[in-house]
């Protein structure tokens, strides 16, 4: 009987994985991936299922049977606005923010370049620390610091000599 485990190692030795790498996708212990891997390798029901898999045919529909209506890339173009800055013939905007960037694309105002957006990410966390974001030790500084200024004593006297004048 093909398990759901057999099932997942064959699919994943399909896609090209190694042995070890399949065994330990399709859920099995790490230590004995290599070991099962090879076993499963050799299971007549991971082979004839491979065998299934292979001669099956795929028929592709160019419409839909169930919707009508398909995002098609010819449907939705997408036509940047042109940037009104002096002297600009850009049809992108440059945004000196990550967030801006990041807010345009969610609002459909830019393009989803995956370049731009990956780039927009990466530089969020140099930019704009999370809140909450410090250590151990300046959460404890910052504690000391609060609780301190509740109990300060009053500033001592100034003592003025006059040395008998």
């Amino acid at each position: 009987m093909l398990t759901a485990q057999k099932r997942k190692f064959a699919l994943a030795l399909m896609s090209g994985m190694s042995k070890k790498d399949a065994a330990i996708k399709a859920g099995y212990s790490g230590k004995s991936a290599r070991s099962k891997g090879s076993q499963l390798a050799k299971d007549p029901e991971v082979i004839a299922f491979i065998e299934r898999k292979k001669n099956e045919v795929i028929e592709v529909d160019d419409a839909p049977a169930c919707r009508g209506n398909v995002n098609t890339p010819a449907e939705n173009v997408y036509t940047p606005a042109v940037n009104t800055g002096e002297g600009s013939s850009e049809t992108e905007r440059y945004y000196d923010d990550p967030i801006e960037y990041l807010k345009a694309v969610m609002n459909g105002k830019e393009p989803d370049d995956p370049g731009r957006r990956d780039s927009a990410k990466a530089m969020l966390p140099y930019m704009h620390p999370k809140k909450g974001e410090g250590g151990k030790k300046d959460a404890k500084q910052a504690a000391a610091q609060a609780v301190a200024s509740k109990f300060t004593g009053m500033a001592p006297p100034q003592l003025v000599v006059s040395n008998g004048r």
